[in-house]
């Protein structure tokens, strides 16, 4: 659905499908040169996936690489999740509207 919203909204998606390790995650945003990265999680381990997969974009030299997540995640992880990194948390019920609005804010645009 968001990646459906972006689209329409006139932005390039890859979509890498389900179940990506944060290893899949960061080659493939190395490959294809992408801008931001959005996670969806709904298993409870943002705390365990993001950290890794922020790591390892860094290690990759993509410091400017956005880092978006969507689903579950309890109001009290947010603040440690941000410093770690993460760019933004979408909670369940947020518009696709203010999702797209971020991503056109905080995405830099390609000269």
């Amino acid at each position: 659905m968001i990646a459906r919203a972006l689209r329409d909204a006139g932005m390039e998606v890859i979509y890498t499908g389900l179940r990506q390790t944060p290893e899949m995650i960061a080659a493939a945003a190395l490959q294809e040169d992408v801008d931001a990265v959005g996670v969806s999680i709904l298993s409870g381990a943002h705390n365990t996936l993001c950290p890794r997969i922020i790591s390892l974009l860094r290690e990759q030299g993509m410091n400017d690489c956005l880092v978006i997540v969507g689903g579950i995640v309890p109001e009290d992880d947010i603040p440690k999740l941000k410093e770690q990194g993460v760019s933004a948390i979408f909670l369940p019920g947020t518009s696709t509207q203010e999702i797209v609005k971020f991503v056109r804010e905080n995405v830099r645009p390609r000269e």
